[in-house]
């Protein structure tokens, strides 16, 4: 079994919508580890160092607005492949260009409210775990189901 990790949010939209369990879900269903788990009201200073890379961009401000305006719900996974993998239960940034039976192609339209974000390499998901988390609130254990997902 791999010990990978990746950071999953289910941003405002996903969390009003009531969409957590749906979410949730998927990642168990498919056979990977929560590890973390948290209800979180971001603050600026928070969002604008995960989103460091897209401060220049014109839509920043919409997004940080949009961050900034309900509870978001942090989450550590791990497993296989899981930043990869986890990239693709997601399903393509832009809603319209995801396929069905991915999160966004289920239950998001418009690229403004995607409804997750997840880490798109084992680089950042490791520096957006540390920054979302304290090592102390990442539990460490073995699913007794284990045995039945990985050889």
């Amino acid at each position: 079994m791999s010990d990978e990790r990746t950071f999953i949010a289910i941003k405002p939209d996903g969390v009003q919508r009531g969409l957590i369990s749906a979410i949730l879900g998927r990642f168990e269903n498919r056979g990977y580890k929560l590890v973390g788990i948290k209800l979180v009201q971001p603050t600026e200073s928070l969002l604008r160092t995960h989103y460091e890379d897209l401060q220049s961009k014109p839509f920043f401000p919409s997004l940080l607005s949009y961050m900034l305006s309900g509870p978001v719900l942090a989450t550590v996974w791990e497993g296989k492949d899981v930043v990869k993998q986890g990239r693709a239960i997601l399903g393509a940034t832009n809603p319209l260009a995801s396929a069905p039976g991915t999160i966004r192609g289920d239950f998001a339209v418009d690229m403004g409210r995607n409804v997750c974000h997840g880490s798109d390499s084992v680089e950042s998901a490791k520096k957006e775990i540390d920054l979302w988390f304290k090592p102390e609130e990442l539990v460490d254990y073995k699913p007794a189901l284990f045995g039945w997902i990985y050889e």
